[in-house]
């Protein structure tokens, strides 16, 4: 099918609750995607920073394709090894004791809020159901997450909202603790707000986060659905920043592709989750386990967290140098492979245009431009993706 035929019949057939889309994608490899037409672009997207190994990737191609032999789905009424392998891994590489698995982030975000709520009641206090999350901030789009999000703009038209979330400004931890009550039981923070606009918290913020709940008693949630998987610099988001969660949920890159989410926390905290109290029918199935194992595995063998450190820097020192030439770039912000462009134009018609030249761009809110290319990508890479900005930049001069 050409992209026009499959347009057709996506307006045909799909809800559009994803508006206008330029292009359609049907094959991958490594940093690069194919589209119905046989166009080449270099993707700095990587399915909105999921996949960390590149497209395809052998590794995890080969995991899904042996496991699809084997057995695909089994109900969590059983024990599933490649499960409790992924678990393990992501137990030896974490501060976490124990994991849930489930289908995306949003889910992960769910389990996080359900066994924050039941923990802090069965062994804080009763009244104790509140969540402090942070303006500008982004969960998911579950009635619950969409609420925890504090971002207006999703909640529109879907009131009434959930209960028991408070929001205050990121990076003020004056106003974190003005907004603690008698009901707090959590913050829930993502230690980058990328969704937010590629938001860097200042030094002492997390750290003070930590020290605030240990003071008051609560649990912090750090939401490292886009920052996990070596992102960031490090394997995990909150190894930057030198702090560590009481819980902690991941889904995007952790299946190399797939749908799999995770909440990982402390063995104190998980008993709460007794039999019965939280489920998945799909969630942590062997098909998804065995890709996810597999892609972790490549990002730790490979050092692709390191590399993406490396990467991150010399795409920030190019983008920088932009910022000097182009007025309207106004700000340059990241770590390691998550980079934020703020412009002080509208963003759209710059992706639009990138695109069209085969580099694959997306824009956060109306005016940052971000950057969350695959951690396998070389100099030459980002030199080929700058080269195509630049252009982009001086045509709207």
């Amino acid at each position: 099918m050409t992209t026009l035929e499959i347009k057709e019949m996506a307006n045909k057939y799909l809800i559009n609750n994803y508006g206008e889309r330029m292009i359609a994608l049907v094959r991958g490899e490594g940093a690069y995607v194919w589209d119905a037409d046989g166009k080449k672009y270099l993707d700095f997207v990587a399915g909105i920073a999921t996949n960390n190994v590149g497209h395809c990737h052998p590794n995890v191609v080969k995991a899904i394709t042996e496991q699809a032999k084997t057995l695909i789905h089994v109900s969590n009424l059983y024990y599933i090894e490649p499960q409790v392998k992924l678990a393990k891994r992501l137990v030896e590489l974490s501060f976490a004791d124990k994991c849930f698995f489930c289908n995306s982030g949003a889910e992960a975000n769910e389990a996080a809020i359900k066994v924050t709520r039941k923990y802090s009641k069965e062994n804080v206090g009763e009244g104790k159901f509140e969540i402090i999350t942070m303006h500008k901030s982004f969960h998911g789009r579950t009635m619950t997450t969409i609420t925890a999000t504090g971002q207006p703009k999703y909640h529109k038209g879907f009131e009434p909202l959930s209960p028991g979330f408070i929001y205050a400004e990121f990076n003020d931890l004056k106003d974190v603790k003005a907004k603690i009550t008698d009901n707090t039981c959590a913050i829930m923070v993502e230690p980058i707000q990328v969704e937010g606009g590629i938001n860097i918290p200042s030094d002492d913020y997390l750290t003070g986060l930590r020290n605030l709940c240990n003071e008051k008693n609560l649990l912090l949630i750090f939401d490292e659905v886009q920052t996990a998987m070596g992102r960031t610099g490090k394997f995990f988001g909150y190894e930057t920043f030198g702090v560590e969660p009481d819980i902690i949920t991941m889904a995007k890159a952790l299946g190399g592709g797939v749908p799999i989410g995770c909440m990982a926390t402390k063995s104190h905290i998980a008993e709460s989750l007794t039999p019965g109290s939280h489920a998945s029918t799909f969630g942590g199935n062997p098909l998804v386990c065995s890709a996810a194992l597999a892609s972790i595995n490549t990002i730790v063998d490979d050092k692709l967290a390191e590399n993406a450190q490396r990467m991150g820097k010399y795409l920030m020192q190019k983008l920088l140098s932009l910022k000097e030439k182009f007025s309207m770039i106004k700000d340059v912000r990241g770590r390691g492979l998550v980079i934020g462009v703020e412009l002080g134009i509208e963003g759209k018609e710059l992706v639009n245009q990138a695109i069209k030249s085969g580099l694959i761009l997306n824009c956060i809110g109306t005016n940052v431009i971000r950057f969350v290319p695959p951690l396998i990508i070389n100099e030459s890479h980002v030199d080929e993706a700058m080269a195509i900005f630049e252009k982009v930049l001086s045509e709207n001069v």
